[in-house]
């Protein structure tokens, strides 16, 4: 309590007109707020940097993977019915997208078992998912651990700061200037965290697009081989 009523008189005293003293503006730049978080911003940009590489990676890959033409599993369809399997396994192929390589795959098992096919381009699927899903822990994992350094850059920061009260003696200003600042590091891996975070779901979202349609396409080219040829 009588801590508490210290900081409170010399609050008083330092903003009140009879002290002859006036509240000073003064602007922080966000450069200056960094360089104070200490050793801790150190991995905390690292974090940022991964976070950055993983997401335009990431973001390039799935992109590439949802440019599907419309009109391809219509093309597959008049190709197989029309007896031309080269040709419909050469578009397969030429096509850069994971449900045009799950249809080569089914096409070069044609003249097998359906559930051999069917198994075949499931195993395929699962393959395309996992390159989809590839580097997706990076980002769950930094969505957990970048708050972890903030808060361990913050109470380290206040331990140093109550070991200068203890042998230094007590401040006020020293004491304002010193927590902001070790509250830096807080921020800044929160900032990291939720952007991770946000970065994750929005990945899981575009992938599972994405298996709809591989799933939607094997069933289609499943229910093609049902067809009599022309």
């Amino acid at each position: 309590m009588s801590l508490l009523l210290s900081l409170m008189l010399q609050a008083d005293t330092a903003l009140s007109p009879a002290g002859g003293t006036e509240k000073a503006s003064e602007s922080i730049s966000l450069f200056y707020l960094l360089k104070e978080g200490g050793v801790l911003m150190i991995p905390l940009l690292l974090c940022s940097l991964i976070l950055v590489y993983v997401f335009v990676e990431r973001l390039l890959v799935i992109r590439k993977a949802s440019q599907l033409d419309s009109t391809f599993m219509l093309r597959i369809r008049e190709l197989i019915t029309g007896g031309n399997l080269n040709g419909a396994r050469a578009m397969a192929r030429s096509t850069p997208s994971p449900v045009a390589r799950i249809i080569e795959k089914g096409i070069s098992r044609i003249g097998k078992p359906v559930d051999h096919i069917e198994k075949s381009m499931e195993s395929a699927g699962k393959l395309e998912v996992y390159q989809l899903e590839k580097n997706l822990s990076i980002l769950s994992t930094l969505a957990g651990i970048a708050p972890m350094f903030g808060f361990l850059g913050t109470i380290a920061g206040m331990i140093i700061l109550f070991f200068n009260i203890q042998h230094q003696g007590f401040s006020l200003e020293n004491i304002a200037g010193g927590i902001y600042t070790k509250m830096v590091t807080s921020a800044v891996g929160l900032i990291i965290g939720l952007l991770a975070y946000i970065a994750y779901n929005y990945f899981n979202a575009q992938i599972n697009k994405q298996v709809n349609r591989m799933e939607a396409a094997s069933v289609e080219f499943l229910d093609i081989l049902q067809e009599p040829a022309k």
